[in-house]
Order: structure tokens, then sequence, then C-alpha cells
């Protein structure tokens, strides 16, 4: 009787062994798993459009401060300390001065950009691993739908930052009002829509770079044995920050572009590109003037998305393996 409990014992260590094992590697199994079998189920999108949205809400109001003084260097070409003085001399109750665009436009960011990445790519290949082409497509149509639908806030917004204007349009209304005056043709191309150009380049090959290298960069990292929201924060970050460094001086262009505002006749892409480039002295230093706040604010926001993001996608596929 005793050999047989001892048998029983010495039979049922390995398995609890096993188990042990198998918890220790879940996150890591769990985390490619969710990426490459879930994106194509409902529950998955519905909860990557209300994180998406929380995330870059909380991540705009914390970087707008930056951002406004990065506004002001593509705008005036100044340095760091002389935008922060200027912004300090027109007082505290314009800091925050134009956040409503961005809040809004930034919220349905994160429910645009990985809903729809999400529903196209489950259109192109419905069970992964998902090839870089796959990716790549996917990230450039989704970042397409992105400048289509953000396109009037971020109009808005730049006219508002601009502190040449505050006399003439002192609100958001006063900016609206404006635009309506021009009749339906005049509100796309003069008012809403002004410099629409570089902003779908901009946001179609910026989606595009972000989802083609975010997993394989997330992979690379998981691999060795950081803790599962680590790897997820650092490809966010990398990301971000390459994408948007590489596309800078469109951001600039875009800027200057969606800033004037008028019935004055619009000069060409090329032509406001040429303009943008003689007024910085021809130097592409002067051009990226303001990239390293670019930098701190991009690393936040898009780390800060991916890691919220990525804990959802896990969450989701461990209630749905409970469920089964």
């Amino acid at each position: 009787m005793n050999t047989n409990v001892l048998l029983s014992l010495l039979h049922l260590h390995p398995i609890t062994f096993s188990m042990g094992e198998q918890n220790h590697s879940a996150g890591k199994e769990l985390q490619h798993r969710t990426r490459a079998e879930v994106p194509g189920k409902k529950s998955w999108h519905s909860q990557a459009y209300t994180l998406g949205a929380i995330s870059n809400f909380m991540s705009t109001f914390l970087t707008f401060p930056i951002y406004k003084v990065v506004f002001r260097q593509q705008i005036h070409a100044m340095a760091v300390s002389e935008a922060m003085r200027q912004l300090w001399h027109e007082g505290p109750q314009y800091f925050y001065r134009g956040i409503y665009p961005p809040l809004l436009s930034k919220t349905l960011q994160g429910t645009l950009l990985f809903g729809t990445y999400d529903s196209l790519l489950c259109s192109l290949s419905p069970v992964g691993p998902h090839p870089l082409g796959h990716r790549w497509a996917a990230g450039l149509m989704s970042g397409v739908v992105e400048a289509v639908a953000l396109s009037p806030f971020e109009r808005v917004q730049n006219v508002l930052q601009d502190g040449r204007k505050q006399a003439r349009f002192p609100s958001t209304f006063s900016i609206l009002k404006e635009f309506n005056s021009y009749g339906l043709w005049g509100r796309l191309s003069l008012g809403y829509y002004r410099g629409f150009w570089p902003v779908l380049v901009r946001n179609s090959l910026g989606s595009a770079l972000y989802f083609s290298f975010k997993d394989p960069i997330q992979d690379g990292l998981a691999q060795q044995g950081l803790p599962h929201w680590v790897p997820a924060l650092v490809s966010g970050s990398v990301n971000g920050t390459i994408t948007c460094l590489v596309l800078y001086p469109l951001i600039v262009l875009v800027a200057n572009m969606q800033s004037h505002i008028g019935w004055q006749r619009m000069p060409s892409l090329w032509a406001s590109a040429r303009d943008l480039w003689d007024t910085r002295g021809r130097k592409v230093l002067l051009i990226y003037r303001g990239g390293s706040l670019v930098i701190i604010r991009s690393s936040v926001t898009w780390g800060l998305t991916t890691a919220i993001h990525d804990f959802l996608q896990r969450k989701s596929y461990s209630k749905k393996e409970l469920k089964d």
C-alpha cells in the first residue's frame, strides 16, 4: 500500500513541474498567438477601438504642451527657449489654447488606426502569421482612412496654435465660421482640407512603416525574457520615433501650409515645399529644428498606445481561452 502511494506521488510530480513550465512561458506564447490568430474576431476590434481612444486621449493631453512648443518652432524657426518664452508671455490662459481639436482628433485616431488596420489585415490574410507585404498594405490603407477623417481637425488645430492669428480667430467657432463662409468647394480646398496631399502622404507612409516593423521588433525583444509589457512599449517608442524623424519634413510642411487662412490662391505642393526650403536657409538642420521634442513626444505617445493595445489583445485572448 505504501509503495503504491509513493509511486503515485512520483508519477504526479513531473506533471506539476510541466504545468509550472507552461505558466512560465505562457506570456510569450500568448503574445505570439494573439497577433497571429485572433485579428479577425469582432470582439478584438471593438476592444481595440475603445482602448485606442482612451490611450490616445491621455497621451495627447499629457504631451500637448510639448507639441505646442514644437509647432511654434516649425512656424517661426525659433529655438526651444524662445518658443517657451513666447508662450509664457502670452499667459497661462493661452497655454492649452487649441487643445480641443487635437484631443478629439487623436481620440478618433486611436479608434480608426488599430481597428481599420486589423480589419484590412484580416481581409488580406485571415490566418497569421501575416507577411510583410500584407502588413504594409493594411497600414498604408489605414493611414489613408485616417488622413481623410482627421485632416479637418489638424487644419483647425494649426490655425489655433499660430500666435499671429489669435486676435482674428480667438476660438474654434470663429475659424469654423470663416471656413463655412467660403462656399462648398472653398470649404474643402481652402478650409478644412487645405494642405491635404502632404497629410495623405505622411499618414499613409507613417502607418505603413509603423505596422510593418512593430511586431518584428516586439517579437525579438520578447525572446529576451523581458516582462510582457516592455517589448510592446519599446517597440512602439522606437517605431514612433523613427517614423516621425523620417517624415518630419512633411510634418513641418503641413504645419506651414495649414496655418494660412483666407481666399488667397493656395500655392502648389511643390511651391510650398520650395518656399519652406528657402525660408529655412536651405539647411536641413533648420528644417529639423524641434526634432528633439518630437522624439520625446512621439516616443511617449506611441509607446503608451502600443503597450496598452498589446495588453488589451492578450487580455481579450485570455478571456476567450477560458470561455472555450
